[in-house]
């Protein structure tokens, strides 16, 4: 415990500090860690980092995916929901079919059940990776819509094929029909057991007497929760907690005070910060004891490097030719809302640019070590060392060949630049600002029209909004126009949400404005 504390407050120092450093180059800070990882791991004398194959997906995947349910925007889900369940389920399906049979054809002792099994594990593309590159590239809205809904949804569909082909591989026996009505079980009821737990949470945090403290408290412990009932019905943990997580994601304005999701923000960025950081650490931590179970196996290092790679690009191929094939289909069966591009070279290209977005990362490197080192009869586990190395050598590949050129496609092939409008941009937020001044000086005006000559704070408040001038000082104001104040932040707050109920309008806009009431909230409560 000496030894092991000091090591994994070293780690996440290292991640901060390679997290900088990734800033200043401009890349995404996964391939740092995992880079930086793999060069510690040869260090002699520091502590094996190991952890319990049972507890991996508990672990990690819970806080994740309620974090990425709070933070995509479930209007665009909505929207694009045809394209994103496609990417989601399908793609994912086919990527994993894909290499299922050039696993079992090229690999030697690879049955079809071990392929679906390394294909469930590497078919899910990682939302981390992808979100860390696109903070230095400028891309459509609907493109990270549909990036971002398929990221959250694709873990929950790899994961059901990894337990189907974990099952297979242990009877040695599949049986379509008992699959099918499990399937949908673990469907139907992992999203019921989510939403009915996130009703149940949202409840607790209205009626129980929480604060700040406590509310985010919960929250870290709500998606543990959400996942661990899911399990124990057999059923999904992981759609338990992306549902669970969009309801409450679109209910945080009722249960959550401006406090609560100010402070709650700040710890969830740095506490997914952290687990993310780890996970692509553990990345390179793990691989020589990966190597030396090879070897005990008697497989050549440059044997299981070639399958590796194989297997990306298999990986890469799939997902390009499901792009394409998603664009024909859209052309075909709704060219209303096919993309329009002022060329068909940039039309052509826009299929290879979303192939070439599927890093892999956090859920496949969990999945592997999820694994179990046996079989029920004691047996050891059957090639595990070998698909541990494969999924090693996609993560690292995927990471350093498409995370490091993804950005200079995007940027020089200007395949994005016909849909990206920032002048347009700006209007809408300037336009959805104006809305809201014009908001709030009609909702003073109407409702306190006859308090306007009686109290001055309440007229110097409604001068403001007119004449739209900073308060950046309230010493004058008191407590009767202090209350009004905060009724007028409320009355924004649902102004804003009617106004996202518009399709047209990027919900990130109205996110942002929602941020800034609740900081003017928090501001005023300290006056």
């Amino acid at each position: 415990m000496h030894t092991l504390l000091p090591f994994l407050l070293a780690m996440i120092a290292a991640i901060v500090l390679l997290n900088m450093c990734a800033v200043r180059l401009k890349i995404a800070y996964p391939i740092l860690l995992v880079l930086f990882g793999l060069l510690v791991s040869f260090v002699p004398g520091l502590p094996v980092v190991k952890i319990n194959p049972d507890l991996i997906f508990f672990i990690f995947l819970p806080p994740l995916l309620f974090e990425a349910a709070w933070s995509i925007s479930f209007k665009e889900m909505k929207r694009w929901w045809r394209i994103i369940g496609s990417f989601a389920f399908l793609v994912v399906f086919f990527t994993a079919f894909s290499v299922a049979i050039a696993a079992n054809y090229f690999i030697p002792g690879f049955t079809i059940a071990l392929g679906f099994l390394l294909g469930g594990i590497v078919s899910p593309p990682d939302a981390v990776s992808t979100g860390a590159i696109m903070k230095f590239v400028k891309i459509p809205n609907t493109t990270a819509a549909v990036l971002e809904g398929e990221s959250l949804l694709n873990d929950a569909s790899s994961l059901i094929i990894f337990r189907f082909a974990l099952i297979a591989v242990g009877t040695g026996q599949f049986v379509w029909q008992d699959a099918s009505l499990d399937f949908l079980w673990m469907m139907i009821g992992g999203s019921g057991i989510g939403l009915l737990l996130a009703w149940i949470f949202v409840q607790a945090h209205k009626n129980l007497p929480t604060e700040a403290s406590s509310d985010i408290a919960l929250t870290l412990i709500e998606p543990y929760l959400m996942y661990w009932v899911a399990e124990q019905f057999h059923s999904s943990g992981v759609l338990a907690v992306v549902c669970g997580g969009l309801y409450m994601s679109g209910k945080r304005l009722i249960f959550l005070n401006s406090t609560s999701r100010i402070r709650g923000y700040s710890v969830w960025e740095s506490f997914v910060f952290i687990l993310n950081g780890i996970v692509f650490l553990i990345i390179g931590l793990e691989l020589p004891e990966i190597v030396g179970g090879l070897r005990s196996e008697g497989i050549a290092l440059k044997t299981a490097i070639n399958y590796g790679i194989l297997v990306t690009v298999i990986l890469i191929v799939a997902r390009i030719i499901s792009s394409y094939a998603a664009m024909i289909a859209t052309i075909i069966f709704r060219p209303s809302v096919a993309p329009r591009a002022s060329s068909m070279r940039r039309r052509l290209m826009m299929p290879i640019l979303l192939g070439w977005t599927g890093m892999r990362g956090v859920v496949s490197l969990a999945a592997a070590l999820a694994i179990p080192i046996t079989l029920e009869n004691g047996t050891p586990f059957p090639n595990r060392n070998l698909i541990l190395f494969i999924t090693f050598v996609v993560i690292l590949l995927t990471l350093l060949v498409q995370g490091l050129t993804l950005p200079y496609f995007i940027k020089y092939g200007k395949v994005f630049d016909d849909f990206i409008d920032e002048e347009k941009e700006e209007l809408a937020r300037k336009e959805i600002k104006q809305k809201l001044k014009q908001h709030v000086y009609h909702f003073l005006k109407n409702k306190h029209e006859s308090e306007l000559h009686s109290d001055a704070g309440i007229e110097r408040l409604l001068r403001h909004w007119e004449e739209k001038n900073k308060a950046n000082d309230a010493d004058w104001m008191n407590e009767k126009s202090k209350a009004v104040f905060i009724e007028m932040l409320e009355s924004q707050r649902q102004f804003l949400t009617e106004l996202n109920k518009d399709v047209s309008i990027d919900e990130e806009i109205i996110r942002h404005q929602l941020f800034q009431l609740d900081l003017e909230e928090e501001r005023l409560k300290m006056i």
